[in-house]
Protein backbone atom coordinates (compact mmCIF):
# COMPACT_ATOMS: atom_id res chain seq x y z
CA UNK A 1 0.00 0.00 0.00
CA UNK A 2 0.92 3.23 -0.70
CA UNK A 3 2.40 5.65 2.03
CA UNK A 4 -0.78 8.45 2.29
CA UNK A 5 -2.08 10.14 5.03
CA UNK A 6 -5.26 11.14 6.52
CA UNK A 7 -5.49 14.30 4.76
CA UNK A 8 -4.77 12.41 1.21
CA UNK A 9 -7.23 10.30 1.98
CA UNK A 10 -9.73 12.78 2.36
CA UNK A 11 -8.84 14.64 -0.89
CA UNK A 12 -9.08 11.27 -2.51
CA UNK A 13 -12.95 11.16 -1.08
CA UNK A 14 -13.78 14.39 -2.31
CA UNK A 15 -12.33 13.51 -6.01
CA UNK A 16 -13.66 10.03 -6.14
CA UNK A 17 -17.23 12.13 -5.34
CA UNK A 18 -16.72 14.47 -7.88
CA UNK A 19 -13.94 15.01 -9.59
CA UNK A 20 -13.64 18.45 -10.99
CA UNK A 21 -14.22 19.84 -7.48
CA UNK A 22 -12.27 23.06 -7.24
CA UNK A 23 -9.27 23.14 -5.04
CA UNK A 24 -10.60 25.54 -2.87
CA UNK A 25 -13.68 23.62 -1.85
CA UNK A 26 -11.54 20.58 -1.47
CA UNK A 27 -9.43 22.62 0.55
CA UNK A 28 -12.21 23.79 2.81
CA UNK A 29 -13.58 20.39 3.23
CA UNK A 30 -9.83 19.10 4.46
CA UNK A 31 -8.46 21.90 6.01
CA UNK A 32 -5.65 22.72 3.90
CA UNK A 33 -5.21 26.03 1.41
CA UNK A 34 -5.74 25.79 -2.29
CA UNK A 35 -1.80 25.55 -3.11
CA UNK A 36 -1.18 22.96 -0.43
CA UNK A 37 -4.76 21.07 -2.07
CA UNK A 38 -2.80 21.04 -5.23
CA UNK A 39 0.93 19.76 -4.01
CA UNK A 40 -1.14 16.89 -2.82
CA UNK A 41 -3.13 15.47 -6.03
CA UNK A 42 0.05 16.68 -8.05
CA UNK A 43 1.92 14.11 -6.20
CA UNK A 44 -0.66 11.60 -6.10
CA UNK A 45 -0.77 12.18 -9.25
CA UNK A 46 2.47 11.49 -10.20
CA UNK A 47 2.46 8.20 -7.95
CA UNK A 48 -0.13 6.68 -10.07
CA UNK A 49 -2.61 6.30 -7.34
CA UNK A 50 -4.93 8.53 -9.03
CA UNK A 51 -4.75 6.87 -12.59
CA UNK A 52 -7.58 8.95 -14.26
CA UNK A 53 -10.21 11.68 -14.00
CA UNK A 54 -13.34 11.01 -15.99
CA UNK A 55 -17.24 11.87 -15.92
CA UNK A 56 -19.86 8.94 -14.99
CA UNK A 57 -22.35 8.97 -17.65
CA UNK A 58 -25.70 7.78 -17.93
CA UNK A 59 -25.53 4.25 -19.95
CA UNK A 60 -29.36 4.08 -20.36
CA UNK A 61 -29.74 7.22 -21.84
CA UNK A 62 -27.10 6.77 -24.08
CA UNK A 63 -28.57 3.67 -25.39
CA UNK A 64 -26.49 1.09 -23.75
CA UNK A 65 -29.30 -0.14 -21.09
CA UNK A 66 -28.89 -3.43 -20.81
CA UNK A 67 -25.16 -5.06 -18.83
CA UNK A 68 -24.27 -8.32 -19.23
CA UNK A 69 -21.72 -10.58 -17.23
CA UNK A 70 -20.33 -13.37 -19.83
CA UNK A 71 -18.68 -16.38 -18.20
CA UNK A 72 -16.19 -17.22 -20.14
CA UNK A 73 -14.15 -21.15 -20.21
CA UNK A 74 -11.59 -22.04 -22.21
CA UNK A 75 -9.12 -24.84 -22.88
CA UNK A 76 -6.49 -22.87 -23.30
CA UNK A 77 -4.09 -21.66 -21.12
CA UNK A 78 -1.07 -21.01 -23.30
CA UNK A 79 0.62 -17.29 -23.39
CA UNK A 80 -0.05 -17.17 -26.98
CA UNK A 81 -4.21 -18.01 -25.99
CA UNK A 82 -3.83 -15.48 -23.11
CA UNK A 83 -2.47 -12.81 -25.27
CA UNK A 84 -4.92 -13.31 -27.88
CA UNK A 85 -7.93 -12.89 -25.36
CA UNK A 86 -6.51 -10.22 -24.05
CA UNK A 87 -6.00 -8.63 -27.23
CA UNK A 88 -9.25 -9.18 -28.22
CA UNK A 89 -11.41 -7.96 -25.18
CA UNK A 90 -9.41 -4.84 -24.66
CA UNK A 91 -10.48 -3.83 -29.01
CA UNK A 92 -13.94 -4.79 -28.67
CA UNK A 93 -16.08 -1.68 -27.68
CA UNK A 94 -19.20 -2.52 -24.88
CA UNK A 95 -16.42 -4.57 -23.28
CA UNK A 96 -15.83 -2.79 -19.93
CA UNK A 97 -13.93 -4.94 -17.38
CA UNK A 98 -12.19 -8.27 -17.70
CA UNK A 99 -11.33 -10.36 -14.96
CA UNK A 100 -9.29 -13.64 -14.51
CA UNK A 101 -10.60 -15.99 -11.73
CA UNK A 102 -9.96 -18.71 -9.85
CA UNK A 103 -12.28 -21.80 -9.60
CA UNK A 104 -14.11 -23.44 -12.24
CA UNK A 105 -14.94 -19.86 -14.25
CA UNK A 106 -11.90 -18.95 -15.98
CA UNK A 107 -12.32 -15.54 -17.11
CA UNK A 108 -15.55 -12.88 -16.21
CA UNK A 109 -16.59 -10.33 -18.43
CA UNK A 110 -18.55 -6.85 -17.54
CA UNK A 111 -20.31 -5.21 -20.48
CA UNK A 112 -22.35 -3.00 -21.68
CA UNK A 113 -24.98 -3.58 -25.07
CA UNK A 114 -27.99 -1.47 -26.27
CA UNK A 115 -29.77 -5.15 -26.37
CA UNK A 116 -29.76 -8.67 -26.99
CA UNK A 117 -28.57 -7.99 -30.93
CA UNK A 118 -26.27 -6.05 -29.42
CA UNK A 119 -25.21 -8.71 -27.57
CA UNK A 120 -24.95 -11.31 -30.23
CA UNK A 121 -22.89 -8.96 -32.28
CA UNK A 122 -20.33 -8.80 -29.23
CA UNK A 123 -20.56 -12.26 -28.70
CA UNK A 124 -19.96 -13.00 -32.46
CA UNK A 125 -16.80 -10.56 -32.15
CA UNK A 126 -15.72 -12.47 -29.61
CA UNK A 127 -15.91 -15.56 -30.92
CA UNK A 128 -14.23 -15.02 -34.36
CA UNK A 129 -11.15 -13.37 -32.63
CA UNK A 130 -10.30 -15.79 -30.11
CA UNK A 131 -11.37 -19.80 -29.61
CA UNK A 132 -13.47 -20.13 -26.54
CA UNK A 133 -14.53 -23.40 -25.10
CA UNK A 134 -17.68 -22.39 -23.28
CA UNK A 135 -19.52 -18.84 -22.57
CA UNK A 136 -22.39 -18.32 -20.69
CA UNK A 137 -24.19 -15.25 -19.76
CA UNK A 138 -25.88 -13.39 -17.31
CA UNK A 139 -28.04 -10.10 -18.14
CA UNK A 140 -28.36 -7.20 -14.81
CA UNK A 141 -32.22 -6.59 -14.57
CA UNK A 142 -31.98 -4.15 -11.92
CA UNK A 143 -28.68 -2.32 -10.69
CA UNK A 144 -28.92 -2.12 -7.00
CA UNK A 145 -25.61 -0.90 -6.23
CA UNK A 146 -22.84 0.08 -8.49
CA UNK A 147 -20.11 2.19 -7.00
CA UNK A 148 -16.77 2.89 -8.21
CA UNK A 149 -15.81 4.84 -5.31
CA UNK A 150 -12.83 2.82 -3.04
CA UNK A 151 -13.77 2.76 0.42
CA UNK A 152 -10.54 5.15 1.87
Amino acid sequence: MENIDTLDRKILTVLQRACDTPLEAIGEEVGLSRNAVWRRIRALDATGIIRARRAELDAARLGLGLMVFMQIRTQSHDPDWQKAFSAATRALTGILSVYRMTGDLDYLIRARVADMADYDRLYQALIARVPLSDVSASFVMEEIKDDPALPL
